[in-house]
């Protein structure tokens, strides 16, 4: 018979990846906390003037298709519609920094939280892929699909552990 506690010793730890996979929603949290801090950078500003001046230092042609559609739709931006996306861009973080809290501590609820998480993506980014691929839709496609497949191995292997 196989010692138990002598197998398990010999399994390496999911901590390093795990932690790896924390460190990355910590910084998409991150991320988008600095991205509500430009929104609300620009209450009280023209935010028409300022996508002009965004589009000029990116050095785009402002009557191009894409640079036109951004620069009128800066335009109609309100303070109140501001507001309301850097409140959904820290609540956004809130949940990234949480899940990120779980992940490093190896706690099963946010593993599974984060396959959750990761996996209602992968329909919309298949889908996009097939519809306009770009190596940067396939190269994120593919960081989601490895960090979907880890958690879900993590959880396979380690279903002894209770969700705590």
């Amino acid at each position: 018979m196989i010692d138990q506690s002598l197998l398990s010793k010999t399994q390496t730890s999911p901590a390093p990846g795990l932690r790896t996979v924390a460190i990355f929603e910590a910084t998409k949290g991150l991320l988008v906390v600095i991205a509500g801090l430009g929104l609300l950078a620009l209450i009280h500003r023209d935010a028409q003037e300022v996508a002009e001046a965004f589009v000029r230092h990116l050095h785009l042609n402002p009557a191009r298709h894409y640079p036109r559609i951004f620069i009128q739709a800066a335009g109609r931006v309100t303070s109140g519609h501001l507001w309301l996306l850097a409140c959904g861009a820290f609540a956004y973080a809130g949940v990234r920094f949480i899940e990120a809290y779980g992940l490093w501590h190896m706690r099963a609820w946010a593993e599974w939280f984060a396959i959750i998480s990761g996996a209602i993506y992968l329909p919309v980014e298949v889908y996009e892929l097939i519809r306009h691929p770009t190596l940067v839709k396939a190269v994120v496609m593919a960081v989601n699909v490895v960090v979907v497949g880890y958690l879900v191995w993590i959880r396979m292997i380690d279903r002894r552990r209770p969700v705590t």
